[in-house]
């Protein structure tokens, strides 16, 4: 390996992550120290989890020598965001810096470090999550929008009252914008005043646009012409589509894609006033994508002769077909209506119902879906779809007498043994279905539950199961999220069942933290142990 050429292994570090060509090449001797600093790689860090004494190891030896040249920072933990930043000013030794990634950023942290974001010279893309409620939206959207290189925004945040999410008076304050994500909820009469403010605005997506009860007036500014805007995506929840009508005309006008999610409005469903909307202020539309969930009263229209018509001359036209699925066993009355093919949907909501009545619709190619979402009282075999690039599975309601054959059933609609992260979004899980799902599925690296099963803590018959211990062998989860609180005597059920478990997100009593931390610390120090008995 000597003598390779510096070359070879400026190729090898293309496919490795920065930290593993520093733990797999610097400690080795002179020269592989000098190729690991040197690499063009150093320009981009970008860690995978690791401790927090693995971390200050890392910074002091990679990072901070390179500071200087480094374009490119993500940082997904708060305790590598202070090492990293032992001040709010030390973030300006990054006077290369491009892109800036914070995950889990508290509130504080971000304030103390706006007013250095402006003195950046070359920050053009940020993206930021926050760990706490929001309390002044206003001054969140005004910060960012001071940034005078900005080009790529994706914020994400939650309000402390998502009943009344605070509204933003927001005046010409121009942005640089261009492509802008916003991850949380945004209030409806806020949107004109926002979009007035994004002049170079291209690019759109806002996963939560809300009304609110609030009584007090915000004036709104006059519409500008928005050039180069082109792709929104909005998900609209329990706003009347006559109040959107507006920023349709004065806004739309050059948008060539538009992806809608309506959640909880009946006006939303009208053919023809999409129609109109479409031939009179949006002559550039290309793609209209749309899905809408709504129950309509049973004096009404039946649900299929509102979605008929959608059927007209004009949509097939334009080449903009849609289908349908009725959700739960409320029959005609409820449905999720939306768009099909060619759109490459990589997200996809599977409602299953319990009844065997199976309404005729167009069927959709499905072999773009990424992640999909099954919403079911009961998976039952008479499923009309494979989704076979599936890598992303979320179950939500599943009834605890189905829990037999829904691993039966949920192999006929997606190759479990692809499956590399899973949701399960219900309470009361069994511990019996929960280890039976990872066994059908084995290359799970990353599991997110709303709660561990009551009977964990029942360790010993757990260990004696034959499939437990299979699966306590085999599985490759690193990262595991719990919603809810977990106890004390908890633990050694994760300790046993995840050995390979790098990263735990969850909460805990305080009574509790010490007993826990000293249980993980002596875990680590037998598995520490134990290897080095096994070590030849």
């Amino acid at each position: 390996m000597e003598d390779f050429p510096n070359e070879i292994f400026y190729e090898i570090f293309e496919y490795l992550d920065l930290y593993d060509i520093y733990k797999g090449f610097y400690n080795l001797n002179t020269r592989f120290r000098d190729l690991a600093i040197h690499t063009n790689v150093l320009t981009k860090i970008n860690p995978s989890i690791m401790s927090n004494s693995n971390f200050k190891d890392y910074y002091q030896n990679i990072v901070k020598p390179n500071q200087k040249q480094i374009n490119f920072l993500r940082l997904i933990n708060p305790f590598a965001i202070n090492i990293i930043f032992p001040s709010p000013r030390t973030i300006l030794n990054f006077n290369s810096l491009e892109t800036l990634i914070l995950d889990n950023l508290h509130n504080k942290k971000f304030d103390e470090f706006f007013d250095h974001f402006m003195h950046l010279p070359n920050l053009h893309s940020l993206n930021i999550s926050l760990t706490e409620g929001i309390k002044s939206l206003y001054i969140l959207f005004c910060q960012i929008f001071r940034l005078p290189k900005l080009k790529y925004c994706k914020i994400e945040y939650y309000s402390e009252n998502n009943e009344e999410p605070l509204y933003i008076d927001l005046n010409y304050n121009c942005s640089s914008i261009e492509h802008l994500i916003i991850n949380g909820p945004f209030p409806f009469n806020t949107f004109n005043n926002l979009l007035c403010c994004l002049p170079k605005l291209k690019h759109l997506s806002m996963n939560s646009i809300v009304g609110s009860q609030m009584i007090s007036e915000i004036q709104e500014l006059s519409p500008i012409e928005l050039k180069y805007f082109k792709h929104i995506s909005l998900k609209i929840d329990y706003i009347h589509f006559g109040k959107f009508e507006k920023i349709f005309k004065d806004f739309f006008h050059r948008v060539q894609t538009l992806h809608l999610t309506i959640i909880g409005d009946k006006s939303s469903l009208d053919a023809k006033q999409y129609q109109e909307l479409i031939t009179s202020y949006m002559p550039y539309l290309r793609i209209f994508d749309i899905n809408h969930e709504y129950s309509i009263g049973k004096n009404d229209l039946t649900y299929h002769d509102i979605i008929n018509q959608f059927n007209s001359s004009f949509w097939i036209e334009n080449k903009w077909f849609f289908t349908h699925q009725h959700r739960r066993t409320l029959g005609p009355h409820t449905g999720i209506f939306y768009s099909t093919a060619p759109y490459r949907r990589k997200y996809f909501t599977y409602y299953l119902t319990l009844n065997n009545e199976v309404c005729s619709h167009i069927q959709e190619n499905v072999n773009s879906v990424k992640h999909l979402h099954i919403v079911s009282q009961g998976i039952q075999n008479n499923v009309l779809n494979y989704f076979p690039n599936v890598n992303q599975l979320s179950i939500r309601y599943i009834s605890k007498k189905q829990n037999e054959s829904t691993i039966a059933s949920l192999q006929r609609i997606v190759p479990l043994k692809q499956l590399t992260t899973l949701f399960i979004k219900y309470t009361d899980l069994p511990v019996e279905y929960l280890i039976k799902l990872l066994y059908f599925a084995p290359n799970v690296h990353t599991l997110n539950l709303i709660e561990l099963p009551s009977s964990v803590t029942d360790l010993k018959l757990i260990k004696e199961n034959e499939t437990s211990k299979c699966v306590s062998n085999m599985n490759k989860i690193e990262n595991l999220t719990i919603r809810r609180w977990i106890t004390f005597y908890e633990i050694p059920f994760i300790l046993h069942f995840f050995p390979k478990l790098k990263y735990l997100k969850t909460q805990i009593l305080t009574h509790e933290t010490r007993k826990i931390i000293r249980l993980l610390l002596s875990e680590t120090r037998n598995r520490i142990r134990n290897l080095l008995k096994t070590t030849p």
